[in-house]
């Protein structure tokens, strides 16, 4: 082989090898959580998805812009609460993009911008919050912060998708006086909950009396109603039974058919009980004259037996 064939194998190899790595410098795989934004002599020309892209080297180039949500750490800084205290405030920032033009072009460091977004956002809506407050409304913050950074970053095709407050921090002698307060609030809660329980025994043991008092007097009550009742039915059979007998003498009288004069003697021996009592009186009815009658018979009797 003479030494112009030599050199025609060597240039071609040259060629085929420098064409070869040519190509391969054009070809750019993007993953599936990128974008890639192509450049044709600094000029943008189009948006690529994920997968295998070619491009022409040298001339255009790519830059990949991560889709995923990423965080931003804003960090600790003193903030003056609206009741002029100062607390130490630092907070996380996560967001995603969503439009990667926008990202690139609009925006130089997203993450500076964003830090200095955040921080600034921070001395204002805490700074309009007392410290009472600020401490017990990290949600409200949270969200607060999470719409005016939201805002504020549209235009660099970003979405802030929630802003968390890692840490407010107030000084060391307020944190002494905050912890003395709640040492008393749950002291005073404590001493209440002790007297609602005292006062809550108190009635519960006034009405317990209360009750047994009630349940004593009613079954006194219920007791001398049955003693009444039991004398009420007593006295009833007791004159039943007198009424039953005075029925029975009295049948027996008149199937005796007493006289007169035995009705009168039995009268006067009924005065004789009635005048050996106590009493120095004794009335007679009306109805003594007819018997007197029987017993002036009964006398004008004897005296006829003792004259004969």
């Amino acid at each position: 082989m003479d030494s112009g064939a030599a050199f025609a194998v060597v240039f071609g190899a040259v060629v085929l090898f420098v064409v070869f790595f040519y190509a391969m410098a054009g070809i750019r795989i993007v993953r599936p959580y990128e974008k890639g934004l192509v450049e044709r002599l600094g000029k943008y020309q189009r948006t690529v998805d994920s997968g295998l892209t070619i491009i022409i080297p040298v001339i255009d180039k790519m830059t990949k812009v991560d889709m995923r949500e990423n965080v931003v750490d804003v960090p600790p800084q003193e903030v003056i609460t609206k009741d002029n205290v100062v607390v130490t405030v630092d907070a996380v920032v996560y967001y995603e993009a969503t439009d990667p033009v926008k990202l690139v072009y609009n925006v130089a460091n997203f993450y500076i911008a964003a830090t200095k977004l955040a921080q600034t956002n921070l001395r204002n809506v805490i700074g309009e919050m007392q410290l009472d407050e600020s401490l017990t409304s990290r949600e409200q913050i949270n969200s607060a912060l999470r719409q005016i950074l939201d805002d504020a970053t549209d235009k660099w095709g970003v979405r802030v998708v929630r802003v968390e407050l890692q840490r407010i921090e107030p000084p060391m002698d307020v944190t002494e006086a905050m912890h003395r307060q709640m040492k008393a609030e749950r002291t005073r809660r404590a001493l209440i909950l002790e007297a609602d329980g005292d006062k809550q025994a108190a009635i519960t043991r006034a009405e317990g009396s209360k009750g047994a008092a009630i349940l004593e007097a009613e079954g006194k009550a219920q007791a001398i109603k049955d003693v009444a009742e039991a004398e009420k039915f007593q006295k009833i059979a007791l004159a039943e039974g007198e009424a039953l007998a005075i029925k029975s003498v009295f049948s027996a009288v008149h199937e005796g058919n007493p006289t007169n004069d035995l009705i009168a003697i039995r009268y006067l021996e009924a005065l004789k009980a009635i005048a050996d009592g106590p009493a120095n009186k004794v009335f007679l009815p009306m109805e003594v004259s007819g018997i007197m009658g029987s017993i002036g018979g009964i006398a004008e009797l004897f005296k006829e037996k003792t004259t004969e």
